[in-house]
């Protein structure tokens, strides 16, 4: 297989980026993309109501974008790969915007589900983010700039929740997705005033027919995870899928490792440190969105049940937000032992930080006080751990390759997310208690659940465990820093 030479696009900038403002901006877009997600929380329940709609029919405006989310992240990695980071993130943020105003104008489920998965489209603007920040900045702004990157998309979670509630109660609905695309345009226009384009291009043809056959593999696979609670997971539809996901899957890499200029360089992704990430990085989603499963129903469920708090969608947002704060904290902590001892031991020392949150959580989950501490826990270590990442990455892909190997890697953290919700559905669904003529989640049940997230935090600091010895540092810059490029590689530069 033939290896793609980086080659050097021309800028409009020829001063150097302002590294502080660069990064900032860039935290700024993961933040609101991830704001995106959470304002919706508080209207789930009464989406069917809103766009007049059965519950199950309601539930795709929520598939929808993770589908979206799935089929968009590799593919416009590839793309800002090949024909400029900046340009591919800008175009992530257009349809990050036209997606709220498609929903804000919509009263029915159509357009809803329209604009649901323009939103999904949109995921991939973190890896480019990180993507943009190994070409531009300094090597000694590298780390930390990338864990708070990476760290963006809990904090904005976090810190989006009781925003939306608060939206929620004193607003009309529509208002939630007015005020998301307004925050979608103020990022845009920053990205557009402040960030540079990246000079690292790959001088690829587009794999259409791998990008065809991912996305058909990862859409049966999540539809199987996501509906198949709804339909039955031992349903003609939904083994169906499963079946088609491992068959297409199969033959997708088959041709991937026999085409010249793959979608997903699959070699470059089996060595030993993109693997382990990626396998480690499934299992720190599983047990990052355990936590955000549990802990708000433990928070709203009513306090007769015995182990409920009783508190407003409001309150859990505040309860929750403390979270945040701590992950972006803790980005730089990260950032800082890993350059002292290392992305490995940082993403090990993460996973354990989270396991131990967890274990917190069996025992501590009667007063408030327990939640906002467990959950502090368990959002510093994945501030840690997810810091650690795009380091764990970079440093073992060539330049050309970063916004792919980013983006396949925050696709394994969806994917991982995808079957947390999958699983802990199907357990709260069995371990139920009765209260007022309905069936409520039990006590246990949610012990469960939590258990298996600190099951899957330990499992991701074995597989972190194989990640190679010593200081796996992210490439040189290739920006400013970077040597002047062949007279070859001018002459096959993009402007």
């Amino acid at each position: 297989m033939s290896h793609p030479v980086a080659h050097h696009a021309k800028t409009g900038s020829p001063a150097p980026p302002r590294s502080n403002a660069v990064v900032g901006v860039l935290a700024f877009a993961g933040i609101v993309v991830s704001l995106m997600q959470t304002l919706v929380i508080p209207i789930v329940p009464e989406l069917p109501r809103y766009l007049d709609a059965s519950p199950s029919n309601a539930a795709w405006a929520i598939t929808a974008t993770l589908l979206a989310a799935a089929v968009a992240t590799p593919v416009v990695g590839r793309l800002g790969d090949m024909f400029g980071k900046r340009r591919m993130l800008l175009f992530s943020v257009v349809l990050l915007v036209s997606g709220p105003v498609v929903c804000a104008l919509s009263d029915s489920l159509v357009p809803m589900i329209v604009g649901r998965t323009l939103q999904g489209l949109a995921a991939a603007v973190v890896p480019l983010g990180i993507s943009i920040m190994r070409d531009v900045l300094p090597a000694e702004r590298l780390a930390g700039s990338t864990a708070l990157m990476s760290a963006s998309l809990g904090v904005g979670g976090a810190l989006g929740l009781p925003a939306a509630a608060f939206i929620a109660d004193h607003y009309d609905w529509h208002m939630l997705f007015w005020i998301s695309a307004a925050l979608g345009v103020v990022a845009l226009a920053f990205l557009v005033l402040i960030v540079p384009e990246s000079k690292v291009r790959t001088g690829d043809s587009f794999d259409l027919l791998g990008s065809l056959g991912l996305s058909a593999a990862l859409v049966s696979l999540l539809l199987a995870v996501s509906k198949g609670g709804d339909w039955g997971w031992t349903s003609g539809t939904t083994l169906g899928l499963f079946a088609a996901a491992v068959l297409v899957f199969l033959l997708w890499g088959r041709y991937e490792l026999r085409t010249a200029q793959p979608l997903v360089d699959l070699r470059t992704t089996a060595r030993r440190q993109v693997l382990f990430t990626n396998l480690a990085s499934v299992a720190l989603g599983f047990s990052m969105f355990a936590m955000s499963l549990v802990l708000p129903q433990v928070l709203q469920l009513p306090e007769r049940t015995g182990y409920g708090l009783g508190k407003s969608m409001l309150a859990v947002g505040l309860i929750l937000a403390p979270q945040g704060l701590v992950m972006m904290a803790m980005s730089a902590v990260s950032a800082a032992l890993t350059k002292a001892k290392g992305p490995k031991v940082t993403l090990m020392i993460g996973a354990v930080v989270v396991a131990a949150g967890y274990g917190l959580s069996i025992a501590l989950m009667s007063e408030v006080w327990h939640i906002v501490l467990v959950a502090c826990v368990i959002g510093g270590g994945v501030g840690f751990a997810y810091g650690a990442m795009p380091a764990l990455i970079m440093g073992a892909v060539p330049a050309s390759e970063t916004a792919a190997a980013n983006s396949l890697n925050t696709l394994m953290r969806s994917m991982g997310t995808s079957f947390a919700s999958a699983l802990a559905g199907v357990i709260l669904a069995q371990m139920t208690t009765g209260f007022g003529g309905h069936a409520l989640p039990s006590e246990n049940g949610f012990k469960t659940v939590m258990a298996l997230g600190a099951g899957a935090a330990l499992l991701a600091f074995f597989l972190a465990s194989f990640l190679p010895r010593g200081q796996a540092a992210a490439a040189a810059p290739a920006g400013p820093a970077e040597a002047p490029a062949e007279p070859a590689e001018i002459s096959g530069a993009r402007s």
